[in-house]
């Protein structure tokens, strides 16, 4: 349950600055975790990005005075934290289909999006399948690149690395190497926040125990408990559908929590489900 309070805690922050300058690092925090975990699980539990949350609410409010009063564009645009009319109203019509002027005829309609409360969902009725792993450590080698992940930049990108590294035959070298613990090709998300503001590394890789190989680049993961859970629907849906299983149900009636080590997307072959392996530890 510590997630849904700590999002839900993060939303209460939100919506009581919506008219202050705030950043993704200070509504984090509220939600004890770091940024770049807290905007992964904030879009996982709401299909939206915080910062595409925060433009939503404020242009409901901004839409709402319109439609009660008659309010002059530069202060709305200034109040809802636009540096000019022209960036409002461009702002104002994506959302709601009509400018701000014309928001104010009889009849208009706008798009009202309504402050986000999130719940447990606690179905149960389709099986998740998945077992606990205890693994000593391991490395992997593969490339990386490095993405922000401000906006979701991070999802626009990962697909052209793995576009790249088929098409230059990388996907093949890094497979053949394989020789460790897990069979297979491995996406991995790593935080970078520390390193450089809003940053991730993404990986390509495999487990591999050896010499560096040339070009490329190795991580090791310390020993860690996973749980490992096999991805039963068709791609590319399927695993998004799972993640979102992951951290709406499986998480809040489990007693573990994320122990806040890169996870793993496995794609074994044609011939075998892909995986996700997260790092966990008890929460008692």
């Amino acid at each position: 349950m510590k997630w849904i309070e700590a999002i839900q805690k993060s939303i209460q922050y939100i919506e009581e600055h919506l008219l202050e300058p705030m950043t993704t690092d200070q509504i984090a925090t509220h939600a004890h975790m770091s940024a770049f975990h807290f905007q992964r699980i904030f879009g996982l539990m709401t299909d939206v990005t915080v910062a595409e949350y925060i433009r939503r609410r404020r242009l409901t409010l901004a839409a709402n005075e319109l439609l009660q009063g008659d309010p002059k564009i530069m202060d709305l645009a200034l109040k809802y934290g636009y540096d000019t009319p022209e960036s409002f109203a461009k702002a104002y019509r994506r959302q709601h289909g009509i400018s701000p002027s014309e928001t104010r005829k009889s009849g208009a309609s706008v798009q009202s999006y309504n402050r986000l409360v999130i719940q447990v969902r606690l179905q149960g009725a389709e099986p998740m399948k998945h077992h606990i792993v205890e693994q000593e450590a391991f490395s992997i080698a593969g490339i990386k690149q490095r993405f922000s992940y401000v906006d979701g930049q991070h999802l626009q990108g990962i697909p052209n690395m793995w576009e790249e590294a088929y098409h230059s035959g990388a996907e093949d070298r890094i497979a053949a190497l394989n020789n460790g613990v897990i069979p297979g090709l491995l996406g991995v998300c790593v935080d970078q926040g520390e390193i450089e503001d809003k940053q991730m590394e993404y990986w390509i890789a495999t487990t591999y125990e050896g010499e560096q190989p040339e070009g490329l680049s190795t991580l090791t993961f310390p020993a860690s408990k996973w749980v490992v859970f096999e991805v039963e629907e068709p791609m590319p849906q399927g695993i998004q559908k799972l993640w979102k299983r992951i951290v709406g149900e499986w998480f809040p009636s489990n007693a573990y929590e994320h122990a806040w080590l890169p996870e793993l997307e496995v794609y074994r072959g044609k011939e075998h489900a892909p995986q996700i392996w997260i790092p966990i530890k008890s929460s008692v």
